[in-house]
This record gives structure tokens, C-alpha cells and sequence, in this order.
């Protein structure tokens, strides 16, 4: 795996793939992906996943870092690992946000990116 990684070039959409494919390994629920470029400055891309648990939630989480730190990739930064309800993983191009099924219902993320990239 860390291999094939090598011999890629260090992008956003390689980052995002490698953080996807880390979700879907790791069996987490709906994961969706967004591209903010030019709606966002804060990254290019937005993934969201759910977790069936706050254990799920944070072993996704732990698991998107470590995948992206062995291919070479840094990490920003993480928040919300002492509830584990929603994680925000800053991956500085791509940013994870793995959420409990509550949390995401709540707070309805894709809605609201969804939304704003329709209209413009």
C-alpha cells in the first residue's frame, strides 16, 4: 500500500482518495465527498462519514491519520476526540469530518455544502 503511495504524486485529490478508501476500510457509513475548491479557502476537499459508534468514530479517525502519515502526508490537527460525537481531522487540503449518526442527523453537513455549491 505504502509503496504504491510513493510512487504517486502528493496531491489534494491523492490525499482524498487515500482518506476515502481509509473510511470505507475502516466500514464507516455514507461517506461523502465534496469539493470546495473555489467555495472554501480552507481546503480543497470536505469528506463526511458516520461511525455506528463513538469506539467506531474514534478508530476512524485514528485510522484516516494514520494512513495519511504513513503515506507521507501531515496532520493539523484533530478535534472532538474526547466525546468521539463528531471528529474534524485537518489534513490542511482535505478535512474528515466522522460523525455519530446523531451528531450527523443534527447537524446536517452535507446539506449545507450541498446547498451552497448548487447555487454557485
Amino acid at each position: 500500500f505504502i509503496s504504491r503511495m510513493k510512487n504517486t504524486e502528493k496531491t489534494a485529490d491523492s490525499l482524498k482518495d487515500l482518506m476515502s478508501q481509509g473510511l470505507l476500510d475502516g466500514k464507516a457509513l455514507d461517506v461523502k465527498s465534496f469539493d470546495v475548491r473555489g467555495l472554501s479557502s480552507i481546503a480543497d476537499f470536505m469528506l463526511i462519514a458516520s461511525g455506528h459508534s463513538t469506539r467506531q468514530v474514534k478508530a476512524l479517525s485514528e485510522r484516516v491519520c494514520m494512513d495519511a502519515k504513513a503515506a507521507g502526508y501531515s496532520i493539523l490537527g484533530t478535534e472532538g476526540e474526547n466525546t468521539c460525537q463528531w471528529v474534524l481531522v485537518d489534513a490542511g487540503d482535505v478535512l474528515v469530518h466522522i460523525m455519530h449518526p446523531d451528531a450527523r442527523e443534527f447537524y446536517q453537513l452535507e446539506r449545507l455544502w450541498s446547498d451552497y455549491s448548487a447555487g454557485h
